[in-house]
């Protein structure tokens, strides 16, 4: 197939830090993830009654309608374009699934963060470090349509490009992920003012891919119709590689590298 992404894409999510690719995978796909999921939470897509919490989270699934929508053949072109063929590792399931529903309580677990990858021997928790070990991207699959009244999740544009010199004093030991945030937070890059916040909308069959630096957040759901995320992260082949002789570097490599005054 041809290119996925076009070169502005490529540049946008060098300097932002995510895109959009639209139709990922199929929509009937969506359809059959979201139906399954309704099973699993024993609820009723008709009966707003029995939605009693703002949020559930499942995960662990396998079946078919995870793994057409996980490996589809659109998805694995972008992934080579952003992050280099044969430097990723295919997965055939989606991780966890966070169904919002509209809910007058807060969900409490909408705070700012960035994600982490690897627990260091030793040591507990999740960690990240420069290279950006276990983690290829951050990646946000849509498996109902999505709007801006339907708790999308929100996206600190440009924010990734603020993690590298923080991260760049800790090795390759690197740094536990909750402690990382906190000192993003006393410094003013957690929520940075000056960042534009954008939202992750779009229609059930969607994938925003995510560079694994970008802080994001989810927010409270107070629109209509429940709203169906995965949120699993591409497994890396290879860690990142931020001195390449031929200079070859992935898109995902370049944000690093810009971040830290290389670029």
């Amino acid at each position: 197939m041809g290119a996925v992404l076009s070169q502005q894409q490529i540049e946008a999510f060098v300097t932002d830090g995510f895109v959009r690719v639209e139709r990922a995978f199929d929509p009937e796909v969506a359809a059959e993830c979201r139906e399954f999921l309704w099973r699993e939470m024993g609820l009723d897509p008709d009966d707003p009654a029995g939605w009693t919490q703002p949020v559930v989270r499942l995960g662990g699934y396998g079946q078919e309608p995870f793994r057409r929508a996980a490996t589809s053949e659109r998805l694995h072109g972008a992934f080579d374009q952003l992050v280099g063929e044969g430097r990723w590792s295919p997965q055939p399931w989606l991780g966890t699934f966070p169904v919002r529903f509209p809910h007058p309580d807060e969900p409490g677990d909408d705070g700012w963060h960035l994600d982490a990858s690897f627990t260091p021997e030793g040591e507990q928790g999740y960690w990240l470090n420069l290279v950006s070990r276990g983690r290829a991207l951050l990646m946000l699959f849509l498996l109902s349509d999505v709007d801006e009244a339907n708790a999308p999740t929100r996206i600190k544009v440009g924010s990734h490009l603020d993690v590298p010199r923080r991260l760049e004093p800790a090795g390759d030991q690197g740094v536990e992920m909750f402690a990382f945030c906190a000192e993003l937070d006393r410094a003013g890059l957690l929520d940075h003012p000056e960042r534009e916040t954008a939202l992750a909308t779009g229609r059930a069959g969607d994938v925003y891919l995510c560079h694994p630096f970008l802080i994001h957040a989810a927010q409270p759901h107070h629109g209509t119709e429940p709203r169906f995320l995965a949120q699993p992260p591409l497994l890396s082949g290879a860690d990142l590689v931020l001195d390449r002789p031929d200079g070859a570097y992935s898109p995902v490599e370049r944000a690093v590298r810009l971040g830290l005054g290389r670029g």
